[in-house]
């Protein structure tokens, strides 16, 4: 099993910046990927990023340029850096994992709110 503790969110003006935090912990080693997930409200939970152990990323193209994930394996902990923010990037974000047999896991979500 894992635990997902995340941290970051918050209040940003359009054009500012915030660091996201997850941290892993249980058994990491049977993760297969991280990433991060957003559900703005009345709208369906999408992708925005993931990691891969091998360092392999992928990124929906609403965030490609403004957002960086990277992940520090020995840690368990996966970061979303955010820049350029927009309104339209108001969500809560989750942090996912997803391990070697598939089972899923799931932060308990952090609200970023983008003013303009």
């Amino acid at each position: 099993q894992v635990q997902l503790v995340e941290s970051g969110g918050g209040l940003v003006q359009a054009g500012g910046s915030l660091r996201l935090s997850c941290a892993a912990s249980g058994n990491i080693f049977s993760i297969n990927a991280m990433g991060w997930y957003r559900q703005a409200p009345g709208k369906q939970r999408e992708l925005v990023t993931t990691i891969t152990n091998g360092g392999s990323t992928n990124y929906a193209d609403s965030v490609k340029g403004r957002f960086t994930i990277s992940r520090d394996n020995t840690k368990g902990t996966v970061f979303l850096q955010m820049n350029s923010l927009k309104p339209e990037d108001t969500a809560v974000y989750y942090c996912h994992v997803m391990t070697i047999a598939r089972y899923n896991y799931w932060g308990q979500g952090t609200q970023v709110t983008v003013s303009s």
